[in-house]
């Protein structure tokens, strides 16, 4: 009979302490000592949200660590996947499927039940690995929050996993958050976590180790050592992240329309791998100026972010860049909102009502509340000289929506999916472009071509830098984690307290 795995869970004292990143580096690191290890997130809470090839929805925080892990994401690693919709309302999400949508002050309602969800799909999950690498949610001392945490300590104890403690040094305060998370704990917590790790350190280390020490002395737990601030290409978890602050324009500028329900910003991660590309993140109208390409990008609230836009002045700036010769792209909700129309009469996203679109394509869509979550293969299929060389590429990706877009008869077909199903149009001239597609820019040469098809209509310099591996490079990113994680952390001592 298969015995249970081996565990240990991250928790932090705050959110975006960067359990995240510390849990991928503990996937990547036993993995390549060669055990079978698998994440786990018993909650999530995010609009970045990956289709699983049985067509399941988790949160992509866990897509990432199973890379790490080199297996196969599925839902089960992430079983509650709450998203926000806006209007107090929350899409809950369990083992991949839509199970409800509630309204925030009812969770306390559906906690037990999500309760039991998160403790059966672990227990079924861990027979088949060695190690279990479980991440918590925010801080693990929230008081108010204690009673229906599912996520922090109540998974620890479900899962009898020893806890290490990550706290970031970077936003200051470091040693009161280690101490005052300890205070909060009760006595069986605290004997559940074994060692602390400081995240995010700039500076001398040598001189940081006194502190450590005396850390370490106060707390009465080992101080495993200080992770170094390094920049990974690795996918972050929430739009909290420094990559989607605003910058300067540089290069072939790409704007990217920061919605308040903004979703599945990591679709353009792999575009800032392009030699000449600065992609920007703005929500203010002043702050797209006059870049070469503009992407409205996934929402979890298409019409309320519609009506976001035309309420702050970027919608009548998006249409006068347009009538300038600016490409425009839309996925997933930008996608529909360069419709004509967007209808909701059952009240899919909220309320029911309708709103007009750009126009800019000969599309309406109407929300149904079937929601669409598949894998992809695609070909492109565009005549228009602008962007010739893209035409026959095939394309991979995922979709997660709930409308269904109609096009007109005369609408130009963007992309075929491998059955022929129409998952994007474009205008004539090549310069509109959208598609349902999410991940369209991660794998292939399509992002290569239509960057540099853009370059060439703006006259700038083209590269023809050799087509990345992009699975290889991702590999090479954790491998990279991982070596500094064994740099810096007491990792004989991590080995103690799991094994």
């Amino acid at each position: 009979m298969k015995t249970m795995a081996n565990k240990v869970m991250l928790l932090g004292t705050a959110s975006s302490v960067g359990k995240s990143t510390v849990a991928t580096a503990f996937c990547r690191y036993f993995k390549n000592k060669g055990l079978k290890v698998a994440p786990f997130k018993a909650l999530n809470i995010s609009l970045n949200s990956f289709v699983t090839i049985d067509g399941l929805e988790m949160g992509r925080a866990q897509v990432v660590q199973a890379e790490a892990c080199e297996i196969v994401p599925t839902a089960f690693m992430n079983p509650i996947l709450l998203k926000p919709s806006g209007n107090l309302k929350t899409q809950v999400i369990l083992n991949g499927k839509v199970h409800c949508t509630m309204d925030a002050y009812k969770y306390k309602e559906l906690n037990k039940e999500l309760r039991i969800v998160a403790k059966n799909t672990f227990y079924n999950l861990e027979k088949d690995y060695e190690l279990m690498v479980l991440e918590g949610s925010g801080s693990c001392a929230e008081i108010n929050l204690k009673e229906s945490d599912i996520a922090n300590m109540s998974m620890a104890k479900i899962s009898d996993s020893p806890v290490i403690l990550v706290a970031d040094i970077d936003r200051g305060g470091v040693f009161a958050s280690v101490v005052g998370t300890i205070m909060l704990l009760d006595e069986e917590e605290k004997n559940r976590v074994k060692g602390v790790i400081i995240n995010k350190f700039r500076g001398n280390m040598e001189y940081f180790k006194p502190a450590m020490k005396q850390l370490e002395e106060i707390i009465k737990i080992p101080v495993l050592g200080a992770l170094p601030y390094a920049e990974f290409d690795i996918e972050d978890e929430d739009s909290v992240t420094d990559r989607i602050k605003n910058k300067e324009a540089k290069g072939l500028d790409i704007v990217v329309i920061k919605l308040p329900h903004m979703s599945n910003f990591t679709d353009f991660n792999s575009l800032e791998r392009l030699e000449g590309v600065q992609v920007r993140y703005v929500k203010e109208v002043n702050e797209i100026k006059k870049p070469h390409v503009i992407i409205i990008p996934g929402t979890k609230n298409t019409i309320e972010d519609l009506k976001a836009i035309k309420l702050n002045g970027i919608f009548e700036k998006i249409n006068s860049l347009k009538k300038e010769g600016i490409f425009i792209f839309g996925i997933c909700g930008g996608y529909q909102m360069l419709g004509k129309l967007i209808e909701d009469l059952d009240g899919v996203e909220g309320e029911k009502t309708s709103e007009e679109g750009f126009g800019l394509l000969d599309i309406k869509t109407i929300f149904n509340k079937e929601k669409l979550t598949r894998q992809i293969k695609g070909v492109v299929t565009v005549n228009s000289n602008i962007i010739k060389s893209c035409n026959g590429i095939t394309v991979s990706g995922y979709e997660i929506h709930n409308g269904k877009t109609i096009k007109s008869k005369d609408s130009k077909v963007f992309i075929n999916d491998i059955n022929g199903e129409v998952v994007g149009v474009c205008s004539t001239d090549g310069k509109i472009l959208g598609t349902y597609l999410h991940g369209i820019f991660d794998e292939g040469n399509f992002a290569k071509e239509l960057i540099n098809n853009i370059k060439e209509y703006n006259g700038i310099k083209l590269y023809n830098e050799e087509n990345l591996d992009y699975e290889k490079y991702k590999l090479e990113q954790y491998d990279k984690l991982a070596a500094l994680l064994e740099e810096n952390i007491d990792m004989e001592k991590v080995e103690e307290i799991i094994f």
